[in-house]
């Protein structure tokens, strides 16, 4: 075994942690400004080519530290623009990454965890278990694929990713410290510069670390509901046993009223035929959530193998949904994206077996079809 000490990943270190390791070596503040604008904003990891450092400072860091990318083993490019990348991490376990393009944004959905322990019924993340927590530089790696993907590094380039959301592989506040610094890196002017509007953490509702997660940082929530009473929600959250209903409101509230602004949470419902798609059942969410302002995205179940569950028909879907601006919610219908490629919510699963040549034989059609596009979406 090599006694050398193991290098600093500088892709992980949040602003003020970035700080803290240039103060370590005895220089000034700005530096850990450059380097986040070097790392995030121009794509770079090569101390060498970092010219505003100086020479001596550029050996010292590659010496102790580097920047250590992820390693993309699988990338998939749906019919209607999404993209989705499976990321191999240390230990050889993978998590997905989607990219979903919109008219006015392109949205980013991250994963926390390699795997997932709360086993929501209705969720093919949850089925596969529970490996680790993803470290910082692993979880804002899945950014920075994604956002040199489009080849226009630097501070001025076109910002293809308006949003990032905290809704992939994983509960985000069971890694609560990691997950934490990887958006403040999302925010900072230095490095990805998203407004914490457009920043967004989904819970399935661990409720201390929301009252936590309410004193360290501001950015916005959704929190995933997905039945308005506890006797179901217990069957489909099992956290909600743990924190039922009552207690889940009170605690979405409480950190909407922590923040400077007049934000609303979203109340994420996933339409299951049969199982919580009623009128009562949408009543009895309007009942629910009467006091929480709030916004509520309605998603029709997204089907995979062994699940027990179907999809609602359209009529359902849209009943629901009507009952509810009856009720004067704002309630939208999320569209189903990136579905031919195992990238729907629900469906984030980690698995690269049998997709590589697929991926690779979609790959080169598109390019053969738009020869001048590239990547473009």
């Amino acid at each position: 075994m090599s006694d050398t000490p193991a290098k600093i990943n500088l892709l992980g270190l949040s602003p003020a942690k970035m700080e803290e390791f240039f103060a370590s070596i005895g220089e000034k503040k700005f530096r850990a400004h450059q380097m986040l604008k070097w790392i995030h904003q121009y794509g770079e990891s090569d101390f060498e080519k970092m010219t505003n450092m100086g020479k001596a400072l550029r050996a010292k860091l590659a010496e102790i530290s580097e920047v250590a990318l992820p390693e993309v083993v699988y990338e998939d490019f749906s019919k209607d623009g999404t993209r989705k990348w499976v990321m191999r991490m240390p230990g050889g376990s993978a998590v997905e990454t989607v990219y979903i393009p919109e008219k006015d944004r392109g949205t980013l959905c991250v994963s926390s965890q390699i795997g997932c322990a709360l086993d929501c019924s209705f969720c093919s993340t949850g089925k596969q278990g529970f490996n680790r927590d993803l470290t910082v530089a692993e979880i804002i790696g899945q950014v920075y694929v994604a956002a040199m993907s489009f080849h226009e590094p630097g501070e001025r380039r076109e910002r293809r990713i308006t949003n990032v959301v905290m809704m992939g592989m994983g509960e985000p506040l069971l890694n609560f410290d990691n997950v934490v610094d990887a958006m403040h890196l999302m925010m900072d002017d230095n490095a990805y510069g998203l407004s914490k509007r457009r920043v967004t953490l989904s819970t399935s509702g661990v409720v201390p670390m929301m009252d936590k997660l309410g004193d360290v940082i501001d950015v916005s929530l959704a929190v995933s509901l997905h039945a308005p009473t506890d006797d179901l929600r217990n069957v489909l959250v099992p956290i909600n046993k743990k924190y039922p209903l009552a207690e889940l409101i009170d605690a979405t509230n409480r950190y909407l009223g922590k923040l400077p602004d007049r934000r609303k949470a979203t109340i994420e419902y996933t339409l299951i035929d049969g199982v919580n798609d009623s009128i009562e059942q949408a009543e009895a969410l309007a009942q629910l959530l009467r006091n929480t302002p709030c916004k509520i995205n309605l998603i029709p179940f997204n089907p995979f193998p062994n699940s027990g569950y179907k999809r609602p028909s359209n009529n359902r879907v849209y009943k629901f949904r009507d009952h509810l601006i009856s009720r004067d919610y704002i309630a939208t219908i999320r569209s189903t994206r990136g579905d031919d490629i195992d990238a729907a919510c629900g469906q984030l699963v980690g698995k690269v077996e049998d997709r590589t040549r697929r991926s690779a034989r979609y790959i080169n059609a598109v390019q053969l079809d738009n020869p001048q596009e590239g990547n473009q979406v």
